[in-house]
């Protein structure tokens, strides 16, 4: 079979045989070290086209006032003003890819003013300077006036989180709730053709109107035309990542990996905080923060240590404050000096100077090259002071992550792909995965607002943010408040357990109280086990321009997906709303507002429990779980390896979670099997596997794999939320289990060339179980702690009464009992439009919110009728 599908949930949608390819298409980049200290091969050159085609351009003026205006797309337009008539050609960090195909647009020109019309966009302009009165564009029903102001109301990102104690103000994205959004990009960082940091003349003007009024995947799509599209990351880094700043020796920290072994639970990354490196020096060289000599006293053998990690199936990161340089005590400091031609007789220390090429040069090639020939396979940059150096407009962050990633190729042999780890810099950052968000508070406000801000980061094309997942500082202990953390963490792009220096303050599952310990356990071993959807969906971000999450006003252009802004979908399907406030002390459990699509939802961790959508919903639950939704029609395969270990090796067993209900089409991708080290190899090299689900007929086809190795593999199948059919009539060589509201089919060893694909029949037109009202009913108000007598007239309006379904849904609303017990009831009751006696379309919420107060660390409940 030569076609390839895209990787979409439901029907199979044929792609051409030949690899996707668009303008922003990389080429290959050399995977060999250097074997001397000279420049690294390709430091320099990344692929781009920044010129525009010139077809699409429309210039003109004269005296001091010239513009150009380039129609990118007849929905994207960049708009340039210089007093010189001299307009900017060259790559800038955001924009590496402005040749496009001209599309359809008209021009009115005369001595007045200039028109600008396509499809979707009217420009107006004066001729004159850019100003708010002579430069309009009117998209749908609204009109941007020029304001020399970056818009998109929906938000974007921030470069840190430090110190924040809950939500901050977030930069633009290029989405917005008006018909359009603009991005100035007027006093970005330029590249010159030798690959080397230019600068802009000042005074000039440069931005993009994103006319797309509504269409948020167009105008994200058309970003990523732009700006270049999302890296793949090495499958190593979808797993667990250790972190903790604390003074490790060696020692302690291979015991602390031995632990995390012995307790079953994967890690794929070590990172090792600042105090790797000498941290208490002669005061005359100043702070500790930045250094590169490794402490003696704590790692007497670095590379050992390094070999030992990697024995391990760990990659290692460091942590790198780089502001002030290489000083005297730094082992490299001759070696170093030596490169530069700096005088050392004085000890005057080699500052750092992003803007000088030379110093990179060293830095790159001298300093970290010999550290990672130690064994250290990729930098955590941990830059953190200012945005300023010796020339206006170079960001050092920017030289940083732009340099960093791609001197990271020349560890290919052991990363993979190349990666770097550090804050967000600006639109375009999304190139130089994986970012650092910092270092942010241990509270319940700010665990409420990472995922919205996780969600939002996609509307500026930054889809890997990694979190320090529990917090970093300040705050207090709570062990609910880590386990909805790291749940959070399970359902983020990159999951790393991160806390401060602090006697308190760790990180370990087994430093919680024992409910605690285990389900955060639980969660990173689930992590683990979802990689091998998370590296298809890693190969969906980067050749379809779908980032991994992504708010729910992406998909749905009803009003209502815009109230939800914590609610997110987890790849196509999915539906994550995470709980981020304690826990009732009546119900025993979390719940969030949520707002479900049209369609039909099961919950994954209550699979006897499924939901009618389009409409407002409360969803509960206990702290094992988290409310994460699927859609029927939706397949997820997971890691089924009975022992999971660290590293990410593609696993020899795969459980398909089917949700059925609906066709389903899944297609897991995997890495080539041949090493390839360009950075976006042919999508048509992966290793590819259609499973598709057909609704009607009941069958399931697993493959067959294409461009793989032939071996067998062993398969299961779990039917979420379905157990009413007696599946083992239909498959009676196969082992058939139910359990926990789910259908378990093992079907053994399947040999991946079967010539069309594995079939499997499971049953005609299988539907999600009913939910039953009064078994869920009774369980909530048993676990309830409350008053014995209240519960009796409870459950007899629900469950016994035989008055009008209006009138008994009245008398629970007018009860004196707490609002917590009648929403958790009421989620049932109103669930499942299908059920006997179902309370949909009558339902009623009470917001019932946990508030902390984060002065007296004190609980108390507020009742407001919605």
């Amino acid at each position: 079979m030569s076609a390839g599908f895209r990787f979409i949930a439901g029907r199979p949608v044929p792609m051409p045989s030949r690899a996707i390819t668009s303008s922003t298409t990389t080429a290959t980049m050399s995977s060999t070290p250097p074997e001397t200290t000279t420049v690294a091969p390709n430091r320099y050159a990344f692929p781009s086209s920044p010129a525009a085609n010139p077809k699409s351009v429309v210039s003109g003026g004269s005296g001091d006032s010239h513009y150009r205006f380039t129609v990118l797309t007849d929905r994207l337009i960049r708009y340039e003003w210089s007093e010189d008539g001299g307009f900017e050609d060259r790559v800038s960090t955001f924009a590496l890819f402005r040749n496009f195909d001209r599309p359809n647009y008209m021009v009115v020109d005369n001595k007045d003013g200039l028109e600008i019309v396509t499809e979707h966009f009217r420009l107006i302009y004066d001729k004159k300077k850019f100003s708010a009165d002579g430069l309009s564009v009117k998209v749908g029903n609204d009109t941007w006036k020029y304001d020399g102001k970056s818009y998109g109301d929906l938000g974007g990102t921030a470069r840190t989180l430090d110190g924040a104690w809950g939500r901050i103000d977030l930069e633009p994205g290029v989405l917005s709730r008006k018909s359009y959004a603009v991005l100035d990009d007027s006093n970005s960082m330029l590249f010159g053709e030798d690959g080397w940091i230019g600068v802009r003349k000042p005074g000039r003007i440069d931005g993009y109107v994103f006319a797309y009024n509504g269409d948020h995947k167009a105008a994200i799509k058309d970003f990523y035309r732009l700006s270049g599209r999302q890296p793949i990351l090495p499958r190593w880094t979808l797993g667990n990542w250790w972190s903790r700043y604390h003074e490790y020796s060696a020692g302690e920290y291979l015991e602390l990996m031995d632990h995390f072994t012995k307790e079953e639970i994967p890690l794929n990354v070590a990172v090792i905080d600042m105090d790797w490196h000498k941290v208490n020096i002669p005061a005359k060289y100043g702070s500790g923060w930045t250094g590169y000599s490794w402490n003696r006293d704590l790692f007497p053998d670095p590379t050992g240590f390094m070999k030992e990690l990697r024995k391990r199936g760990l990659k290692v990161t460091l942590n790198d404050h780089p502001a002030d340089g290489i000083r005297a005590f730094e082992d490299q400091y001759k070696e170093v000096a030596k490169y530069l031609d700096h005088d050392t007789s004085n000890e005057e220390p080699i500052r750092f100077d992003c803007t000088d090429k030379k110093f990179m040069d060293a830095y790159f090639d001298v300093l970290k090259a010999n550290l990672e020939k130690q064994g250290v396979d990729f930098w955590w940059i941990d830059w953190q002071q200012g945005n300023r150096s010796k020339i206006p407009g170079v960001d050092p962050l920017w030289v940083l992550n732009h340099y960093h990633y791609l001197t990271s190729q020349r560890n290919l042999k052991t990363i993979e792909k190349p990666i770097t780890f550090s804050r967000y810099a600006g639109a375009g950052s999304h190139r130089y995965p994986i970012g650092f968000s910092g270092d942010q508070q241990i509270t319940w406000a700010g665990l409420e607002f990472q995922p919205e801000f996780t969600a939002t980061a996609s509307n500026i094309g930054y889809g890997w943010w990694s979190h320090d997942i529990g917090g970093h500082w300040s705050g207090w202990r709570s062990n609910q408040l880590a386990v909805r953390w790291v749940q959070l963490g399970c359902f983020s792009p990159i999951l790393r357990l991160h806390s401060s220096k602090c006697l308190w303050n760790s990180k370990e599952p087994w430093s919680f109280e024992p409910e605690a310990s285990k389900i955060i356990k639980e969660f990173l071993v689930l992590r683990h086990r979802l990689i091998p959807y998370l590296y298809t969906m890693n190969i969906r971000a980067s050749y379809e321009s779908e980032p991994l999450v992504q708010p729910m006003y992406w998909n749905h252009k009803e009003q209502e997906a815009y109230t939800v802004p914590n609610q997110y979908y987890f790849g196509p399907n999915l539906i994550v709303a995470p709980v981020t406030s304690p826990n009732s002390n009546v119900t025993l459990m979390g719940s969030v507002r949520a707002w479900l699509p049209k369609g039909r939802y099961v919950s994954m961790f209550h699979p006897h429990i499924s939901y009618d959508g389009d409409r407002y919903i409360r969803l509960h639950s206990d702290l094992s779980k988290v409310p994460f939704l699927a859609k029927e029609g939706t397949i997820i395969p997971i890691d089924s390896t009975p022992k999971l270990t660290n590293g990410a090796t593609r696993p020899s067993r795969i459980t398909i979670l089917l949700v059925v209900g609906a066709d389903a089409h899944f297609e897991l991708v995997e890495e080539p099997e041949k090493e390839d080290s360009t950075t976006h190899p042919p999508l048509s090299s992966f290793v590819r596997t259609p499973i598709t689900w057909k609704q009607k007929t009941g069958i399931l086809t697993i493959g067959p794999e294409w461009n793989g190795s032939g071996k067998w593999r062993e398969w299961s199948v779990k039917l979420i939320g379905h157990t009413n059919t007696d599946v083992q009539a239909l498959v009676p060589r196969f082992k058939v289990a139910k359990t926990d509201g789910c259908t378990i089919i093992n079907l053994g060893n399947v040999h991946r060339w079967e010539p069309d694909g594995f079939e499997i029949p499971l049953g005609e037109d299988l539907q999600l179980d009913v939910v039953d009202i009064n078994k869920h009913v009774f369980d909530r108000l048993h676990r309830a702690e409350m008053w014995y007598d209240a519960k009796d007239g409870v459950w007899d309006t629900i469950a016994k009464s035989k008055d009008p379904l209006r009138d008994r849904i009245d008398r629970l609303y007018r009860m004196d009992v707490h609002a917590d017990l009648k929403n958790a009831l009421m989620e049932i009751w109103a669930a499942d439009g299908r059920s006997p006696g179902s309370a949909k379309g009558h339902e009623f919420w009470l917001e019932s919110r946990a508030v902390v107060d984060e002065e007296r660390l004190e609980t108390w409940d507020d009742y407001v009728l919605v």
